[in-house]
């Protein structure tokens, strides 16, 4: 939600990559959430178990964030792996052996630092929105207090990945070779034999084009197709037979008020006069006294107060900008602080106010007295509620009837839309793949399609049973025609065949001239029919096809002229003659920090994984039960 951890960025990027995957299983340092060292224990960890239950949560997590991910292409099977399970039980393993070294290393954040650390994600205590940031963990389901320990967690892991930070490096002479293999030029010169210039020489037979289709049926295969009907209970279905009277929103607007009230804000600006911690009675009445004055100064001349507060107050943090606090949000102010800016009216000077810092001269810069909203303003919006609200009783209602009748009136959907007043929708040409075609139809999904294609539905034409293809939808379905898979006709595509077959040959008759070429001209390192020399690099190929470029900069150039013979598929075969070899005239150093960079963020990556595997082998990591037998992958909804 918010990049909070800027110095070491890019360790810490890589870090986690290697060890995180979404939240699961790994509930905050300093503890293991664990259901006891008993039966179900498949692994230990630093000597604390790690339970079936644990695992199978976070199987089911994973695949969550996959269905979220994916949608109606979210295909469940594609999971049911021991590659799948055996991933994620690695992680748990490196998961929990580097928060046992953190354990060890007493790394640890204080609130202080994770006060610090939520403030600055909003640039600063003057920016900071209390409201806003509890918003926004709602907003994704995560309690406050969530949120803490996993940003406990991140800032320790990050004082961890610190201490061996720096340790990826590129050393100087192996970085400037790579460099200069990634730079260097080649003059070139192409000679290519195109594949149409050999379509004149080649006949083909029936006996070819029978051979083809024979060995390429997969070709002209037409798949399976079936004419369907089916009817959707979602949201929008309810909500078009429900109503809201103008009685229920007034009610809802009368006793939901600070829900349409636009809070007052207070813009403040203090100045401070410091008391140290432990400061005798004297200095305290001496910086009271001090405040007072200014205090007195200010009543004279209210304007001044951002002058005053530049050359006077003691907070370094507000002094530059004339003592500005920002917008004051609840609970950010020590108490007294709060209190005395609550009180005050908008360019109202204050008596001295004293907190745990010192005495406090405080004004009120800027006030929007709170606002509420007319009823006229939001009743759209509370019919939206409303309905919504309703429509989320009735979808609960009309489920189980939708459910009961499609399964009990099999032969139609007929009753079934009758009774709840649904739409029989048609589809044509539906298989039982998704196609991307249909998109987002609701038909278009993967588990009811499985059901529409079922043996049952197949062979009786009878309804599926009521599929949840989406939170708060159901569809149910029927075949009303279906045609099997079948093979289209030789004489259908005998055309198409003998254009691909022409083709085919053509690219060998090319490619075998091509070859001659290329063995002449290696014996007598002629340049006769070659185009002119252009200078090429990897980074600047200069119109040559890509393929013919790999083998040109592997091409060995020790003995030069070097020839390379490529064969382009659809294009035909081209020769080429390597003439020159060089590194450019001027070395762009920019490149060459950024390959440097990039090499070194590779050997980072190989020396943070070693170093995860260290951390598994010193938490002596027993595997008690192998993850590939321990559990099936269930349907999650």
């Amino acid at each position: 939600m918010f990049e909070f951890i800027r110095t070491h960025q890019r360790l810490m990027q890589i870090f986690l990559a290697i060890i995180i995957v979404p939240s699961f299983a790994f509930v905050g340092i300093g503890s293991y959430k664990s259901f006891g060292d008993d039966a179900s224990t498949i692994a230990k960890i630093d000597g604390k178990p790690l339970s079936q239950q644990e695992f199978d949560n976070a199987v089911r997590n994973q695949l969550d964030t996959y269905r979220q991910r994916l949608g109606a292409q979210f295909d469940q099977k594609m999971f049911d792996t021991p590659e799948f399970k055996q991933n994620i039980f690695d992680q748990l393993i490196a998961q929990r052996a580097i928060a046992a070294e953190v354990i060890h290393n007493n790394l640890s954040v204080s609130d202080a630092q994770l006060q610090k650390a939520i403030i600055d994600m909003f640039g600063g205590p003057g920016a900071f929105d209390k409201e806003r940031y509890i918003a926004i963990l709602t907003a994704q389901g995560i309690r406050p207090e969530d949120n803490d320990a996993r940003m406990r967690r991140d800032m320790a892991l990050q004082q961890l990945a610190t201490s061996i930070e720096g340790t990826g490096f590129a050393p100087r002479t192996v970085a400037k070779t790579l460099s200069d293999i990634a730079s260097q030029e080649r003059e070139v010169q192409e000679l290519l034999l195109p594949v149409a210039d050999f379509v004149p020489q080649v006949k083909v037979t029936d006996e070819m084009v029978k051979a083809f289709y024979d060995k390429n049926s997969k070709f002209f295969e037409v798949p399976e197709q079936a004419k369907i009907e089916y009817v959707v209970l979602n949201n929008d279905a309810v909500m078009s037979q429900v109503s809201v009277t103008d009685t229920e929103v007034s009610d809802y607007y009368a006793k939901n008020s600070a829900q349409f009230t636009t809070p007052e804000t207070r813009r403040a600006s203090h100045i401070l006069i410091a008391v140290k911690k432990g400061a005798s009675a004297a200095d305290t009445a001496a910086a009271k006294a001090k405040a007072e004055a200014i205090v007195a100064e200010l009543r004279k001349t209210p304007g001044d107060f951002a002058k005053v507060a530049k050359a006077k107050s003691e907070d370094p943090g507000s002094a530059e900008q004339g003592g500005d606090l920002g917008v004051i949000e609840k609970g950010v102010m020590v108490a007294p602080v709060e209190a005395a800016i609550g009180k005050l009216k908008q360019g109202e000077i204050s008596d001295a106010v004293q907190s745990e810092f010192g005495f406090h001269v405080l004004t009120v810069t800027e006030l929007k007295p709170a606002v509420v909203k007319p009823l006229d303003v939001v009743k759209a919006d509370i019919t939206d509620l409303l309905k919504k609200q309703k429509a989320a009783k009735k979808y609960s209602e009309m489920a189980e009837t939708f459910t009961n009748t499609v399964y009990e009136q099999a032969d139609s959907l007929k009753p079934v839309a009758d009774k709840l007043g649904l739409k029989i929708e048609t589809a044509a040409n539906v298989s039982r793949t998704a196609s991307p075609a249909a998109g987002a139809a609701a038909f278009n999904n993967a588990k009811f399609l499985s059901a529409l294609f079922s043996n049952d539905s197949l062979s009786s034409k009878r309804n599926t049973e009521a599929v949840e293809t989406a939170p708060s939808t159901l569809v149910s379905g029927r075949i009303v025609e279906f045609k099997p898979a079948s093979k289209r006709p030789l004489a259908e595509v005998d055309a198409q065949i003998r254009q691909r077959v022409t083709m085919e040959e053509a690219a060998k008759l090319a490619a075998k001239a091509g070859e001659e070429k290329l063995a002449a001209f290696k014996k007598s390192g002629d340049a006769t029919g070659f185009g002119a020399a252009k200078l090429v690099s990897r980074s600047k190929p200069d119109g040559i096809n890509g393929l013919a470029m790999q083998s040109i900069m592997k091409a060995d150039a020790t003995k030069l002229p070097a020839y390379v013979g490529v064969d382009v598929p659809g294009m035909g075969y081209g020769v080429y003659r390597i003439g020159k070899v060089q590194q450019p005239a001027t070395a762009d150093e920019a490149q060459r920090k950024s390959e440097a960079d990039q090499i070194g963020n590779l050997l980072a990556q190989q020396e943070m994984a070693q170093y995860i595997e260290f951390l598994k082998q010193k938490a002596k990591v027993k595997i008690l039960k192998p993850v590939a037998t321990t559990t099936t992958v269930t349907e999650v909804k």
